[in-house]
């Protein structure tokens, strides 16, 4: 709503009502311009206030005696309606989700970093794919390790492979040709019982097929045995080429997860160890503000309250976080917890920031008004100027509660926790030019 206020002397509307010293300037220099000031100034002004009193009502009572009175009332009005004016704005005090919070700071960790180590020792680091701050998905290749070594035990070992395999081959071959002697010794030896029977042989040659066919049933035993022998072998190989297959996979360095790199130790040239790790990565890209509570305030604290994150040093960092975890223990010298305040994705925040955080502990209503309208004192007061028998304003004293920031100094409101009472009206815009008792109209009234 505009409004309009009559005009202040002019040593108080050169200063505003926050600076002492400037008003008390402005009064001196308003005073030394002013050419009526002083006893002599005063006289001269009365003196030459009422010879031109004296000849202008006399001039206007010779000329026309009815108008005298009329005329110099409306010289009156004139001079008021040609006063200069101050426009200002009002604003009606209202209920407003208040947030009840306190501030820490704190720094910018990593929720879940994972050293990224190579799973095999021994081998030259030759390429790296990767370098610090760059985003990663889970598998991809972030660093490569010389296989030459492996590729030459590989092929070694494939050959032996086929080389084994022919030997089963043989020993299979050979284990037939036992078999088959077998049956021809046992077939001789069914022969030759018959023939004993029939008294044709002696028991001599009838003993000797007996012997023939158990030294072929032992060589055919000898004979699987070093089938099997053979076929182990080739297991063995087997085995052997799959361990230099998941070495050589393993001569690829990925990404166990989906993250950011955050540290790069690799460097082509060095060679690995399954003790020292390669690179970092924060899971995720989720990172975390970890804030010092004391044990006063733990208690105010909980598992999912908003968190307001700022930055001193970077303006566009205005974030919103929740705490995510409490530490169970306090440390026993400064006598603080450690909570942890899950932060939002963005590209803004690195680990090692210093940040602040303001907790939120508890929300209520409370009574709020622009925070335009507050004039801060010199003393440390807050003043603020409320509308009083509708053309007046009077200087309120109040005290402040909590802010409320959205962003945009011309649409925050702050709490008045005392002073104040619902509906009230304040003045917002031009309220530095006012003074307690200053009348004011209505524009277009």
């Amino acid at each position: 709503m505009a409004i309009a206020a009559e005009s202040a002397p002019d040593e108080q509307d050169a200063s505003t009502r926050s600076l002492e010293k400037l008003l008390e300037s402005s009064k001196t220099e308003s005073s030394k311009r002013n050419f009526l000031a002083g006893k002599s100034g005063l006289l001269i002004g009365l003196g030459l206030g009422i010879l031109i009193g004296v000849g202008v009502v006399g001039s206007r009572i010779f000329s026309n005696p009815s108008t005298a009175t009329s005329e110099t009332t409306g010289s009156v009005t004139a001079e008021e309606a040609t006063a200069p004016q101050q426009s200002v704005t009002l604003a009606s005090t209202e209920l407003a989700q208040v947030n009840r919070s306190f501030d820490t700071t704190g720094t910018v960790a990593a929720y879940d970093l994972l050293p990224i180590l190579p799973r095999t020792s021994g081998l030259q680091i030759q390429q790296v794919l990767v370098d610090e701050g760059d985003s990663v998905g889970t598998g991809q290749v972030m660093a490569v390790l010389d296989r030459a070594v492996l590729d030459s035990q590989l092929n070694e070992a494939q050959a032996q492979l086929q080389s084994a395999l022919a030997r089963v081959r043989q020993q299979e071959a050979t284990l037939e040709q036992e078999k088959a002697r077998q049956a021809e010794a046992q077939t001789q030896l069914r022969r030759y019982e018959s023939l004993l029977n029939e008294g044709v042989v002696s028991r001599e040659e009838f003993d000797s097929r007996t012997t023939s066919a158990r030294t072929t049933q032992e060589q055919v035993r000898v004979a699987e045995a070093n089938v099997n022998s053979a076929q182990s072998e080739v297991r063995s190989q087997n085995a052997r080429i799959q361990q230099l297959q998941t070495q050589l996979e393993q001569t690829l360095v990925k990404a166990p997860a989906n993250g950011l790199v955050a540290e790069r130790m690799a460097r082509v040239g060095d060679v690995s160890s399954s003790s020292q790790a390669l690179f970092s990565i924060i899971r995720d890209r989720q990172l975390e503000l970890q804030v010092k509570v004391p044990e006063t305030q733990l208690s105010q604290v909980q598992i999912g309250a908003p968190v307001v994150i700022t930055s001193d040093a970077d303006a566009r960092i205005q974030l919103q976080g929740r705490v995510s975890e409490i530490a169970p223990l306090v440390d026993e010298e400064t006598r603080e917890a450690t909570v942890s305040i899950s932060l939002p994705a963005s590209d803004l925040l690195r680990p090692g920031m210093f940040l602040r955080a303001s907790l939120v502990t508890s929300v209520s209503q409370g009574l709020t008004i622009p925070a335009d309208a507050v004039l801060p004192q010199s003393d440390g007061s807050a003043t603020v100027f409320r509308v009083v028998a509708g053309d007046s304003v009077e200087a309120i004293t109040v005290e402040l509660g909590e802010l409320l920031d959205s962003g945009d100094p011309k649409t925050s409101r702050i709490e008045i926790l005392n002073g104040l009472n619902l509906g009230d009206q304040v003045v917002v815009q031009g309220a530095s030019y006012l003074n307690d008792g200053d009348r004011i109209t209505l524009s277009g009234i």
